[in-house]
């Protein structure tokens, strides 16, 4: 069964900007660790969700500390600090 990460973000300031770097930028490094997929959602004014897809566990596992990485990279580089995150496997998909 498909294995998810979610980390929650929140910007001193939302511009075009940050969009593009995430898109250009940030999602191709995390499909790089072998993400499925991945999805920046904004959940309000200046908040943001990254849900990440993997085939499973062991996938999102060997992933870890390179995506560690990229989150720590993305608190550097853009005006952003993460403010949770969870994991685990989907137990239905439709």
């Amino acid at each position: 069964m498909s294995y998810f990460t979610i980390s929650n973000w929140e910007a001193d300031d939302w511009n075009d900007d940050m969009e593009a770097m995430a898109r250009d930028q940030f999602a191709p490094l995390i499909m790089k660790c072998g993400a499925s997929s991945v999805d920046f959602i904004q959940t309000g004014d200046r908040t943001f969700s990254v849900v990440t897809k993997y085939s499973d566990e062991a996938t999102a596992v060997a992933a870890a500390q390179k995506i560690a990485e990229i989150r720590g990279q993305a608190a550097t580089e853009l005006p952003v600090r993460m403010l949770s995150d969870a994991k685990g496997s989907a137990f239905v998909s439709a």
